[in-house]
């Protein structure tokens, strides 16, 4: 497939009119927000931003985003029950940008749009074995596929809503996530795989001039839980199963930053006795900010956190066993490594999580 020169025209067409479309639908979506009241306003030291900003800017990403796969991807049930989950979310997230949803209903939305992808086939069955020497290629999970499924879905979802804190950071997250899985992709010849997530990376692409510090609009719900949904669902689709590699460790290295943020700040809350859906300012962003960096400086070194765990997934996607244990272990030190950075206590005892530490909130509240 690396050689099919229609399939390369393809990719490079779908990345340039989600651009296209995503770029020049982010003013009027920008006017209609404002219209609407889909206002984000700092009422609260929990906000970034210190004056009023619209959202529901990732109205723009599902216009370039859909209108692109519809043009270059060959439906197929699978693809058509995303893309009606897809339509569940950003109905959902609007909603939402303009009069704040209960989480728990928002919950039992995202269950919905998983559960309509499901019905269609976007479901693993399989998985590739992680233990690299095992004789056994793939594990079976029975009976718990439609429950891990569900996880999956709508762990992404709120996995990528959660790290919307900062100007630019889920969108250039989620971009390189896209990418990173693109190029899998293509070494595994899924060209429908890799024109959807063509499309996804260039709508990402076209509203980030828009987004970036300082930003002139925020994706809000509808942008950041719509490019959760399809890094899963489209992961599902074209890495979890029929291929010889570490299928599993693939998505989840691509879109590490905010998975791991997702976790750590549900256990962290639990264990604290919150509710899991309370926010609060722990997350990495959070953290980064109140080590002293601006959020230019915090948003470029989670990107190239992401980059860098991007590129040791692709790597992981390779035929050579010892390329994998390599990844592994550089995957492993760097996890470790930012740990560190991000957890480590500042001078005088205080750790960046410190309930008195200034660092401000996310944009938006979370789900």
């Amino acid at each position: 497939m690396l050689s099919n020169l229609t399939v390369w025209l393809k990719l490079l067409l779908a990345v340039i009119l989600s651009a296209a479309v995503s770029f020049f639908m982010t003013p009027p979506v920008k006017k209609f927000a404002e219209k609407v009241g889909a206002i984000d306003v700092p009422k609260d030291d929990r906000r970034v931003h210190d004056h009023p900003v619209p959202r529901m800017g990732g109205l723009a990403i599902f216009f370039g985003f859909v209108l692109a796969v519809l043009a270059f991807v060959d439906m197929t049930t699978p693809i058509m029950g995303m893309l009606i989950g897809a339509v569940i979310i950003a109905a959902m997230g609007a909603v939402d940008d303009i009069v704040s949803l209960n989480a728990w209903v928002k919950l039992g939305i995202q269950i919905l749009a998983a559960l309509v992808a499901i019905r269609s086939g976007v479901v693993f069955n399989v998985i590739s074995n992680p233990l690299i020497f095992s004789d056994k290629a793939f594990i079976a999970i029975g009976y718990l596929t439609v429950p891990l499924t569900v996880l999956w879905i709508v762990g992404c979802t709120n996995a990528v809503n959660l790290i919307d804190g900062l100007d630019g950071l889920a969108v250039g997250v989620s971009a390189i996530s896209s990418l990173t899985m693109l190029v899998v992709a293509l070494f595994v010849s899924e060209p429908n795989v890799a024109l959807i997530l063509a499309a996804l990376t260039g709508a990402c692409l076209g509203f980030i001039p828009f987004n970036l510090n300082p930003a002139k609009i925020f994706m809000g719900d509808v942008g950041s839980q719509l490019l959760g949904f399809i890094l899963a669902t489209v992961s599902i689709m074209g890495m979890f199963k029929f291929h010889a590699i570490i299928t599993f460790l693939v998505p989840v290295l691509a879109m590490s930053v905010p998975l791991a943020d997702t976790v750590f700040a549900f256990f962290r809350r639990i264990v604290h006795g919150q509710s899991p859906f309370h926010a609060d300012k722990g997350h990495f962003h959070h953290r980064l900010l109140a080590m002293g960096l601006s959020q230019k400086q915090a948003v470029a070194v989670l990107y190239a956190i992401s980059a860098v765990l991007g590129l040791l997934a692709v790597l992981l996607a390779g035929t050579y066993t010892a390329v994998r244990i390599v990844c592994l272990v550089l995957a492993f030190i760097i996890s470790i490594g930012v740990w560190f950075f991000v957890f480590r206590k500042r001078p005088g005892g205080k750790s960046p999580q410190s309930p008195s530490c200034n660092a401000p909130e996310a944009d938006k509240e979370e789900t």
